[in-house]
Parts: C-alpha cells; sequence; structure tokens
C-alpha cells in the first residue's frame, strides 16, 4: 500500500507517495525514529495563548486577530494587514480587491500550487503562464514582458501580475514593478513561502500592490489554517475588510463588544466568510515573534547542507543577493540525473529507506489534468519548469530539525550519490 511522505504537505506541494507503512508510526527499519519532511514548531506559549482565548468566551475574530494584525503590519512595515482563513482566500480576496473581470488574463508561474492559478478562475478569468528563471525557479521577469507584447497583439486584455517567490527567495521585484509600470498592471504577490523575506533591502509585503501570505501547517510560522494580505493602500484594507466577511460593511468584533447597543449593521457586496479565527490568531500572535529565530535556524540548515553537497552531481539552490533575506521556507536539490543510475522518484524512495521524508516542489500546473485539458498545454510548453520538476527534490528544513537530524539528511544524500552516480 501506498502513502504520502508527510501527509500535511499536500496542501502546498504535492507529496510523492512512497511504499510503507511504516512512515505514518515514524518508525522505518528497526524501528528506528524516522525523520519527517516537515514539522511546525508550537509552543508553550503558544499553547497559553489559545487556552487564555478558550476562556475568554471569545474564539472567533477579535482582539486576539486585530492584535495579530497590528504586529504582522509592523513587522513587514506597512500600515495594513488582513488575517484571513487561508492563504488561498488572501489571494482571492487581493484579486477581487484589484476589480480582475471575466475575460482578462493574470499573468503567473506554472511552477507553483494550484491556488495561485485557481483563484484566477473564481473570476472566469485566465492566468497566463510564464517559464521560470532556471537559476533562481522564480518567474522570469524578461519572459514575461514577451509574453505581454504577444498578448497585446491578440487583443488579450492583462491586468495583472502575480509572482511566486519560490521557496522564500525574493523574485527579482524590481523587474516586477517596471514590468508593471510599463503595462499598467496591479502586483498581488504570492508570497505563501515568503516570510520573512526581502528584495533590495525591503521587505517583501510592502513592495506590490497587496502581498498575500500563507501561515499553513507546514509554513515558516503557523496557525494550522490561516493567511494575511498586506498592504499600503488603504482602499485595498477596505475592500478586503468588507469581502472576507460577507460584505458587511462593519467588523463582527465592533458590533459584539460595544458598551451600547451597536447591532446594526449593512450588507453592501456579496462577500466571503474569509474571517481568521481569534484560536488561530492566538498561535499566530507567538509564531511572529519567534519568526526570526526560526529563519535563522532554516538558514543555518540552508548553509550546512550546501557546504556538504559542494561537488556533488547536483544543481544547489541559489542564495539571495547581499544585503537580503531568504526565508527558507524549502531547500530544493536538483539532481544532475544524466550521471545517476536512477531517477529523482527512486532517489525519493531512497531517501524513505534511509528513514527521510522528502517531498517534491512543485508538479507543472500545465501538467495537471486541469489545466492541461483547460488550454491545451503541452508539457514542452514550459521547457524550464518541466525540466526542474523532474529533477528535483525538497529536503527536510525547519528548526526543529537537531544538528543530528540535518547530519542524517547529509549522510543519506551523500550514501545515494555514492552508490547510484556514475
Amino acid at each position: 500500500m501506498e502513502v504520502c511522505i508527510w501527509a500535511q504537505d499536500f496542501q502546498m506541494a504535492e507529496s510523492i507517495s512512497v511504499a510503507s507503512n511504516s512512515i505514518f508510526m515514524n518508525t522505518y527499519n528497526n524501528n528506528k525514529v524516522f525523520l519527517p519532511f516537515a514539522l511546525p514548531s508550537i509552543g508553550e506559549d503558544e499553547i497559553l495563548e489559545v487556552i487564555d482565548t478558550l476562556r475568554s468566551g471569545w474564539i472567533t475574530t477579535g482582539p486576539k486577530t486585530k492584535k495579530f494584525e497590528k504586529e504582522f503590519a509592523s513587522a513587514v512595515g506597512v500600515p495594513f494587514a488582513l488575517a484571513v482563513s487561508s492563504g488561498t482566500a488572501a489571494m482571492h480576496l487581493a484579486l477581487e480587491a484589484t476589480g480582475v473581470l471575466r475575460g482578462e488574463y493574470v499573468i503567473t508561474t506554472p511552477f507553483t500550487f494550484t491556488a495561485t492559478a485557481e483563484v484566477v478562475r473564481y473570476f472566469d478569468a485566465n492566468p497566463l503562464f510564464v517559464d521560470i528563471d532556471f537559476e533562481t525557479m522564480n518567474i522570469n521577469a524578461e519572459l514575461a514582458a514577451e509574453i505581454i507584447d504577444n498578448s497585446t497583439k491578440e487583443k488579450k486584455k492583462v491586468v495583472a501580475i502575480m509572482p511566486v517567490h519560490f521557496a522564500g527567495l525574493a523574485c527579482k521585484m524590481s523587474k516586477i514593478t517596471s514590468l508593471a509600470r510599463k503595462y499598467s498592471l496591479k502586483i498581488v504577490e504570492d508570497a505563501a513561502h515568503a516570510f520573512p523575506c526581502s528584495f533590495g533591502g525591503k521587505n517583501i509585503g510592502g513592495i506590490g500592490d497587496m502581498t498575500c501570505f500563507s501561515f499553513y501547517a507546514t509554513k515558516t510560522i503557523s496557525t494550522a489554517e490561516g493567511g494575511m494580505i498586506t498592504t499600503n493602500s488603504e482602499q485595498y484594507a477596505q475592500r478586503i475588510q468588507t469581502m472576507r466577511l460577507h460584505g458587511i460593511n462593519k467588523d463582527i468584533w465592533d458590533r459584539y463588544s460595544s458598551n451600547v447597543p451597536n447591532w446594526y449593521y449593512e450588507v453592501v457586496a456579496p462577500g466571503y466568510k474569509y474571517n481568521l479565527t481569534d484560536i488561530a490568531a492566538s498561535i499566530g500572535i507567538h509564531q511572529l515573534k519567534k519568526a526570526d529565530e526560526f529563519r535563522k535556524r532554516r538558514e543555518e540548515i540552508a548553509k550546512k547542507y550546501t557546504g556538504s553537497f559542494q561537488g556533488l552531481p547536483m544543481i544547489l539552490p541559489a542564495f539571495p543577493p547581499d544585503g537580503d533575506i531568504h526565508s527558507w521556507h524549502l531547500y530544493v536539490i536538483r539532481l544532475c540525473l544524466d550521471r545517476f543510475d536512477i531517477n529523482r522518484d527512486q532517489f525519493i524512495n531512497l531517501m524513505a529507506e534511509r528513514g527521510i521524508g522528502t517531498s517534491v516542489h512543485f508538479i507543472p500546473l500545465h501538467l495537471h489534468p486541469y489545466w492541461r485539458n483547460k488550454y491545451g498545454f503541452r508539457p514542452d510548453d514550459f521547457p524550464v519548469a518541466l525540466d526542474t520538476y523532474l529533477r528535483c527534490v525538497s529536503l527536510p528544513i525547519y528548526n526543529r530539525m537537531t544538528d543530528d537530524d540535518v547530519s542524517r539528511v547529509i549522510m543519506a544524500v551523500k550514501e545515494i550519490v555514492s552508490k547510484y552516480c556514475r
């Protein structure tokens, strides 16, 4: 029977199946501990804050959510941060605020989780995929300009661009913003991997028109499920605040916490049910305080991996420019398969046999049945994304890993390379 390498990782990464029920029992071979691909870091501070919330009598969106929003906005350096129920909800609301319409086009990358593109389809609009840059695995901004020019000639109306900060390395936002100015595009950033993260000395979260973060269980900070939208625009913030809770023009917390009757509200738009609860925000408040500590540990692991894998037949992930911050949500190696007697999937199975959980980020969207059939894609339509997918393996990188855990991963990779490399 086949099971997923890491059960919780399916939302933002396509998990790879491996043969062994023992993985879910956290054991492999002679009852040795299995190292999972990802684990959240929840401490006593988060637990006590949740207990306090449960005892307070206010468990839905309320004072803890407001506190989390205020502190997140401060951390990013923007005036507005709006908490929502998921990163997907964040992207949906952000696009809605831009006013994207049926039949219009939004530039993004196929090398991402489906949520990035599916929110475009919510409006009966179309994602316009652009291949990735070989080095960074982020969207190729130069190619995007060519595709927009061609789309204009074909009378396709491109209205926005959604760059994805893959693995926590910022896209080249100077090129993205230049592109947006030239073609009058709105920028909605998919920063699901990218907190904390910076480009050109500026925090991701305050560069584009709106930036969307995810606090899913495997992310750099987690609220179990949840997301955040940051923006410098009061107009966008007001629209998102209304649309995240049924199109009501007054927050539920304002209505029910007032000392005087405050029951009246108006529905001004057909909104959604995307609010974040105070229970989730209670976790987020303390995760946010630890975010830089978490990031530093992931960076330390990334440096150990890179130092240990130098000279092996693989392409290692790019580090950020000097002075910028990589969040290191993922550490993705790309195997030089012409030097191996095995393929990528076999490499993953061999890692599992050695007690190491891994994953793949991502199966490009144009290979999935929905996107392939909807737009008639062929595998080689996005050759860099395809080649990257066939080679890539995401290794464990999270701050609960001990130095011994990191050494185990390094040893397992080197053993496989030694045995199967030509």
